[in-house]
């Protein structure tokens, strides 16, 4: 069975320092991973070393749902790109590219098999830019 494989991108108007430490750190990562304001990420770990964990909590804010997304570090260009594979062998890679102030992140990852794509394209999207929104107001 072939494997999609899914592209997105944000343009992000902060230096490639600050995109970083967004992203990666535990303490930004709580205030911008969710694709809708009904949801939340109440917990989240980073051991941003090769064999490493990434461990994030996502839930819905009435409590209805909520689940876990695990991956370990696969490999780290610090301050430019990291690769990890998720707990169901899934890889994502994301990419900074300095733009002069801006960042341009590009976050590839292999689709899963049993949500239609766009619906997973579009949330990954959405969560990318509440990250976007987040590290332009910090």
């Amino acid at each position: 069975m072939e494997k999609t494989m899914i592209t997105i991108q944000a343009m992000v108007e902060a230096d490639t320092a600050k995109a970083w430490k967004c992203y990666t750190l535990p303490e930004h990562i709580t205030k911008w991973n969710f694709a809708s304001d009904d949801w939340h990420c109440p917990a989240a770990f980073n051991d941003m070393n090769v064999g490493g964990t990434y461990r994030v909590r996502m839930e819905a804010k009435d409590g209805s749902f909520g689940f876990d997304l695990e991956a370990t570090y696969d490999s780290i260009e610090p301050g430019k790109s990291f690769s990890y594979t998720m707990a169901d062998g899934r890889p994502v890679h994301l990419v900074m590219h300095s733009k002069g102030n801006a960042t341009e992140v590009t976050i590839t990852f292999e689709a899963e098999n049993q949500n239609p794509v766009e619906l997973q394209r579009d949330g990954w999207q959405a969560i990318l830019n509440n990250y976007k929104k987040y590290t332009e107001s910090v």
